[in-house]
């Protein structure tokens, strides 16, 4: 349930409406837009006279919400929300582009790509050091000392991290080292991990499952931000369909319903959603067009040498085209 204020409402009166929800056990939250305020009200609603909060000073009208993810819904949350890394904004009409290898192989091999791609604007690091792999027997990444070179390489840089957590056992060590924690596919609805990290307040950076809906996208989110750690990006990095040709199959769709249905900022991942990197350049093109707030784009220095998913990755001069074509199509757009 969510209660609209009218534009005139008093502070008093606010506080008042919200005093009376929470002496009937409910949770309120306050989001103050330009316009107008709006308490989301968690709890059991059905305990609440709805008619009689309509008719409380300062009350413009009292909606209920018929999805089941609330802190997520728009309806709560009208205004497009923000999320703050390390001076970087995600959301709110900006670009914001994470760049770099699917695994970290080495400090030499981070360090030259994670400079070439600054230098070509992205402005946050991304980099595996824990991977999940389909085959027991593939590359599974460097782990902790992965996660050292990444910290290693953001002193020298300067730019933030985004890399993949695995297990609830890690949330501590991410909490410390990590700028963005990254919830992968296959743990989408990992939900002892989602809970686990709700409790931090580390932005999240949630991909898409490989045949999820977006209400389940949404819920996990929800799982998340119920948890009190609303500093949540999704990441649609394409779903899996009957089509073989590409990896995946990416959901341009989502990012305007997901915009419509929710305020948390969308960010695209065109390198796993294809698979193929002669590719990334137009699905990037395409993800920018219909709105979304970021890319999460794969760069090694030597592709065909790659220790995980060198068919996907740009090479760094590669990645710079890219950047030129999107900033022209961002100036297009604004």
């Amino acid at each position: 349930m969510i209660v609209v204020m009218k534009n005139s409402a008093s502070k008093e009166e606010i506080l008042r409406v919200t005093d009376a929800l929470v002496k009937k056990g409910m949770q309120v939250q306050t989001n103050k837009g330009v316009d107008c305020t709006v308490l989301g009200v968690l709890g059991d609603t059905y305990m609440v006279d709805k008619e009689r909060v309509g008719m409380m000073n300062g009350v413009d009208r009292v909606v209920s919400v018929q999805e089941p993810y609330k802190k997520a819904n728009r309806k709560f949350h009208p205004e497009d929300s923000i999320v703050h890394v390390s001076g970087v904004d995600i959301g709110g009409g900006t670009l914001t582009v994470m760049a770099g290898p699917c695994s970290v192989e080495s400090f030499e091999q981070l360090e030259g790509i994670a400079k070439s791609c600054r230098k070509s604007g992205a402005k946050v690091l991304r980099g595996g050091a824990f991977k999940p792999r389909t085959s027991p027997y593939a590359f599974q990444g460097l782990g902790v000392k992965g996660l050292d070179i990444l910290t290693e390489v953001r002193q020298e840089t300067g730019m933030p991290i985004v890399t993949e957590i695995m297990a609830p056992k890690y949330v501590e060590l991410f909490s410390e080292k990590a700028d963005i924690i990254q919830i992968g596919a296959r743990n989408m609805q990992n939900f002892d991990l989602l809970k686990e990290v709700g409790q931090t307040k580390k932005p999240i950076l949630l991909k898409r499952g490989l045949s999820n809906t977006i209400e389940e996208w949404l819920m996990s989110a929800e799982y998340i931000m119920s948890g009190g750690n609303e500093n949540v990006i999704l990441c649609e990095r394409g779903i899996r369909t009957f089509e073989t040709y590409t990896r995946n199959t990416l959901d341009i769709s989502a990012i305007p319903a997901v915009k419509k249905l929710s305020h948390l900022p969308v960010v695209v991942d065109p390198s796993h959603a294809s698979g193929l990197s002669y590719m990334v350049e137009s699905l990037a093109l395409a993800a920018v067009a219909a709105g979304a707030d970021g890319l999460l784009i794969e760069v090694h220095n030597d592709p065909k040498h790659a220790l995980c998913d060198g068919a996907q990755s740009l090479t760094p001069d590669q990645f710079d085209s890219i950047m030129h074509k999107l900033t022209a199509l961002k100036n297009v757009m604004s």
